[in-house]
C-alpha cells in the first residue's frame, strides 16, 4: 500500500513562497479572468467585493487551511492521507473515501478544463500570427464557431494542453512543479501588469472599467448576488479536489498554515481584480456590453485586439496568459492522482504521468464531441451535453461534498491535538477557525449546494 513504493511525498518545497505560488497557481484560473470581474460588475459593484472578500475569510480560508493540514499531516497522496488519518482517528472507513471524492472531481475537471484551456492555446498561435487583425466581431464570432465546430481541430489543441500538463508532472516535484510555478506564476503577473498599462494608456475607458468593478452599489447585492458570491469563495480556491492536500503533503513542518494560505487568497483576489481593471476598460472602449464565459474571452476581446493598435502582439500575450493560467490549475488537478499511483504501484512518476494523461485526454473527447458530433438533443443525458452534464456534477456535487466532507473531518474527527500541531495557532486563534470550519464553512457549503441543486 502506501508505504510500499517509494512516494512523490518524501519532497519538500524548497520554501514556503514555492508552496504559495503553486496553490495561488492551483487557484488562479480561467474562472478569475472571465467570471469573477463580470459577477462583480454586475452585482453591486465595491459591495459584492466586501461581500466576497467575507466569505473568502469565513468560507474559502478556513477550509483550505484544514485541507493544507490534512495534507501536510498525512504527507500522502489524498486519497492514502484520507484512509491513513481516518484509521489515526479511530474514524469509519469511509472517511477514507474522501481522497477519491476529490480525485473524481480533478479527472472530470481536467478533461474539460483541458478543452476549453486548448482554444487559448490555439487563439495564442493564431493571435501572434496576425489571424484576426482586421476582422469585425461578427467574423471573429464566425471563427470562434468554426473552431468549435471542429472535433479534429479541438482534440489536437485538447493533446497539446494535456502534454504540457503532463510534462511538467512527469519531471518531479523540484524539477517540474517547484521549475514551472517560479517561471510561470511570475510570468503570469508580469503578462497582466502589462495589459493593465496598455489598457490603461490606450482604451481611454480605464475609469469606466474602476467604476464598473468598484463603484458601490448595495441595492445590487441580491440574495442572488450574495449567493454568488458565497460560491465563487469556495470554487476559486481549489477546494474539494485534493489538490490543496497534495500540495500541503509537500509542505515544511515549520511553515505557517495560517499565513501561507491567507497569502494564497489574497494573491487569487489580487490577480481576479487587476484582470478586470485590464480587460473591461478595453470592452468599453469598442462601445461593447460587459460580459462573462468563454465569450469575454474568445469572442469580446478577441474583437477588441483585431481593432486596435499593437492589438496582434498584446493579444497573442493575453491569450499566452490565459494559457498559463489553465496550465498552472490543471497540473494541480493531475499531480493528487500521480501521487496515488506512484504510492500503490511499482510505477515511476514517467509512467504514471503518461498512462493518467492518456486517460484523461480520451475521457476529455465526450467534452470535444458535445460543441459538433454531439451537440444535438439525441445525444444530451438530462437536457445537457456531456460537456454540461460533467461541468454540472463537479461544481454542484463533487466539488462542494469533497469541501463539505473535508471541513468536517478537520473541524470535528481528526484528533484536536494532531489538528493543533499542524495549524500552530495561539488557542484563541486556533478557536476561531475550529468555530468556522465546524459550523460556518460546512453551513455554507450546505447553501452552495442546496443553492446549486435547486437554482
Amino acid at each position: 500500500m502506501a508505504d510500499q513504493h517509494a512516494t512523490s511525498t518524501a519532497q519538500t518545497w524548497t520554501h514556503r513562497w514555492t508552496f504559495v505560488l503553486a496553490a495561488a497557481g492551483s487557484a488562479i484560473g480561467l474562472g478569475n479572468l472571465w467570471k469573477f470581474p463580470y459577477m462583480a460588475g454586475m452585482n453591486g459593484g465595491g459591495a459584492f467585493v466586501i461581500a466576497y472578500l467575507v466569505c473568502i475569510a469565513l468560507i474559502g480560508i478556513p477550509i483550505m487551511m484544514a485541507e493544507a493540514a490534512l495534507g501536510r499531516h498525512g504527507r500522502h497522496s489524498p486519497i492514502n492521507s484520507m484512509r491513513e488519518l481516518a484509521r489515526e482517528a479511530d474514524a469509519g472507513r469511509a472517511w477514507g473515501l474522501v481522497g477519491w471524492v476529490g480525485a473524481l472531481s480533478g479527472f472530470i475537471i481536467l478533461s474539460f478544463y483541458s478543452v476549453v484551456a486548448g482554444w487559448s492555446l490555439s487563439y495564442t498561435v493564431d493571435m501572434f500570427a496576425g489571424s484576426f487583425q482586421g476582422m469585425s466581431a461578427e467574423q471573429v464570432g464566425q471563427s470562434f464557431d468554426a473552431l468549435t465546430a471542429d472535433p479534429v481541430r479541438m482534440t489536437v489543441w485538447h493533446a497539446v494542453f494535456i502534454v504540457l500538463t503532463g510534462f511538467v508532472i512527469a519531471r518531479g516535484v523540484h524539477k517540474g512543479l517547484e521549475s514551472s510555478v517560479r517561471v510561470m506564476m511570475p510570468g503570469l503577473f508580469i503578462l497582466l501588469l502589462l495589459l493593465l498599462g496598455y489598457s490603461v494608456m490606450e482604451s481611454g475607458k480605464f475609469m469606466e472599467g474602476v467604476r464598473f468593478m468598484f463603484s458601490f452599489h448595495p441595492e445590487d447585492l441580491t440574495t442572488e448576488a450574495l449567493l454568488s458570491a458565497m460560491g465563487h469563495s469556495f470554487f476559486t480556491l481549489s477546494l474539494g479536489m485534493g489538490a490543496i492536500m497534495a500540495y500541503g503533503a509537500y509542505m515544511p513542518k515549520k511553515a505557517s498554515i495560517a499565513r501561507t494560505i491567507g497569502a494564497v487568497a489574497a494573491l487569487d483576489t489580487v490577480i481576479a481584480l487587476v484582470a478586470g481593471l485590464a480587460i473591461f476598460p478595453l470592452v468599453f472602449a469598442q462601445g461593447m456590453e460587459p460580459s462573462g464565459g468563454p465569450g469575454l474571452l474568445f469572442v469580446s476581446l478577441t474583437s477588441v485586439f483585431a481593432s486596435l493598435p499593437g492589438g496582434q502582439f498584446i493579444g497573442g500575450l493575453f491569450f499566452l496568459l490565459v494559457a498559463l493560467a489553465a496550465l498552472s490549475s490543471s497540473i494541480s488537478m493531475v499531480e493528487p492522482v500521480v501521487a496515488w499511483i506512484i504510492e500503490r504501484f511499482p510505477v515511476n512518476r514517467v509512467s504514471a504521468t503518461v498512462v493518467y494523461s492518456l486517460v484523461v485526454w480520451l475521457f476529455g473527447i465526450g467534452s470535444v464531441l458535445s460543441f459538433n458530433e454531439w451537440a444535438g438533443e439525441e445525444y444530451q443525458m438530462f437536457g445537457m451535453t456531456f460537456f454540461e452534464l460533467m461541468d454540472y456534477l463537479t461544481a454542484n456535487i463533487t466539488l462542494p461534498l469533497g469541501g463539505l466532507l473535508i471541513a468536517i473531518f478537520a473541524g470535528w474527527i481528526m484528533k484536536r491535538s494532531h489538528i493543533f500541531k499542524e495549524m500552530n495557532l495561539s488557542t484563541l486563534h486556533f478557536n476561531i477557525w475550529r468555530a468556522l470550519c465546524r459550523v460556518i464553512a460546512p453551513a455554507a457549503v450546505v447553501v452552495i449546494f442546496v443553492s446549486n441543486i435547486t437554482g
